[in-house]
C-alpha cells in the first residue's frame, strides 16, 4: 500500500547541503506515470502536487491521491513521494488534509497578510496534528504581470510566517508563474539573500519554468530547496504531441496511430525525459545516496 511522506527531512536536506529537489504538477495519468518513471530511474524523492484547476479538470482531490497512490503500487516505486496541493485555497488545504495529503500549500497572499497569517496558523494547527507539512506564501508570485514579476516578499513577512510553523515558505522574488515575457528582469538575489538569513526554513521558487538555469542554481545556494515545475512539462509535452501529428502518424490506421495511448506517448516519454534533465541540474541527491551517507555517518559515531 502506498505511502506519502511528507517531505520535511527531505527538504530540510535539501536546503542544508544546497541542492533542490523539483515539485512536479500533475494533469492526468500519464503526467502522473511519467513524473513516478523519473523519480524511480533516477533514485531520486518526488514530490508530485495537483494545483485546483487540476484536480477538478480530473474528477477532485480525492481521485487524485487514489490515482497516484494506485500507480506507486502498480508501478513498485520505491522512492519517497510526496503528495502535495499546489496553490490551495482555505477549504480545498482543509479538504486535502482530511484526505491524507502528505503536504498541502496554503495560498493566501491575495489576503490581507493579517488574514493570512491567521488562516496560515488554522491550517498548520490541522495538518501538524496530521503529520502534515505546510507551505505558506508571502509576496506575489507573478502572472500576467509584465517583466516586474509581482510584489516582493518581505523579510518581517518572512519572519512572521516561519515564527507561525510553517515548514516550507515560498516567496516572491521577481518570478512568474507560465512563460516568462520578454524583457523580464530575473530574480531579485538581495531579497532572497535577505530572507534566506533571517529564517532557516527550506524556500521555495514558484515559476520553475523557464528562468535560466544559472539564476536557478544561484537561488538554490541561497536556501531555494523546492523548485515547482508545470509549464515547461507542458510544452515538452506539446512538442512531442504536435511532432507524431505532423508527421501523420495518427493517420497510420494500419497500426493503429490513432490510438490514444500510441498518440500520448511521445509526450509522455517528453515528460520523463525534461524531468531527468531538471534533476540533474537542481542536484536532487538520490536516496541512495542518502543511505550512503547515513551508514558512513553512524560508522563513524561508533568509531568514536
Amino acid at each position: 500500500m502506498a505511502y506519502f511522506d511528507n517531505g520535511n527531512q527531505i527538504f530540510k536536506d535539501a536546503r542544508r547541503e544546497h541542492y533542490a529537489v523539483g515539485a512536479y504538477n500533475t494533469n492526468n495519468l500519464e503526467w502522473t506515470r511519467a513524473e513516478l518513471r523519473a523519480a524511480e530511474e533516477t533514485r531520486t524523492p518526488l514530490l508530485i502536487q495537483v494545483s485546483t484547476g487540476a484536480a477538478k479538470y480530473m474528477g477532485g482531490y480525492k481521485f487524485v491521491k487514489d490515482m497516484v497512490a494506485d500507480q506507486i503500487d502498480s508501478m513498485n516505486i520505491s522512492v519517497p513521494v510526496i503528495l502535495n496541493l499546489d496553490h490551495g485555497d482555505y477549504e480545498s488545504a482543509k479538504e486535502c488534509i482530511a484526505l491524507g495529503y502528505s503536504s498541502v500549500m496554503f495560498d493566501g497572499h491575495a489576503l490581507p497578510v493579517e488574514e493570512n497569517l491567521a488562516k496560515t496558523k488554522e491550517i498548520i494547527k490541522l495538518a501538524h496534528e496530521r503529520g502534515i507539512s505546510v507551505e505558506a506564501e508571502i509576496g506575489k508570485i507573478g502572472e500576467n504581470q509584465g517583466a516586474d514579476g509581482g510584489e516582493l516578499a518581505s523579510v518581517e513577512d518572512a519572519i512572521t510566517f516561519y515564527k507561525a510553523g510553517v515548514d516550507k515558505l515560498a516567496c516572491g522574488i521577481g518570478n512568474i508563474h507560465g512563460v516568462y515575457p520578454e524583457g523580464w528582469k530575473g530574480l531579485n538575489f538581495d531579497r532572497l539573500k535577505e530572507i534566506a538569513d533571517a529564517v532557516p526554513v527550506p524556500l521555495v521558487l514558484h515559476g520553475g519554468s523557464g528562468i535560466p538555469e544559472d539564476q536557478v542554481k544561484k537561488a538554490i545556494s541561497l536556501g531555494i530547496a523546492k523548485v515547482n515545475i508545470n509549464t515547461e512539462f507542458q510544452l515538452a509535452f506539446q512538442k512531442a504531441t504536435r511532432k507524431y501529428i505532423e508527421d501523420k502518424k495518427d493517420l497510420d490506421t494500419a497500426n493503429k496511430g490513432y490510438d490514444p495511448r500510441k498518440l500520448l506517448l511521445p509526450g509522455t516519454e517528453a515528460i520523463t525525459a525534461a524531468m531527468k534533465e531538471m534533476i540533474s541540474w537542481l542536484g536532487t541527491k538520490s536516496i541512495d545516496d542518502e543511505l550512503k551517507d547515513a551508514s558512513f555517518d553512524r560508522a563513524s559515531l561508533n568509531e568514536e
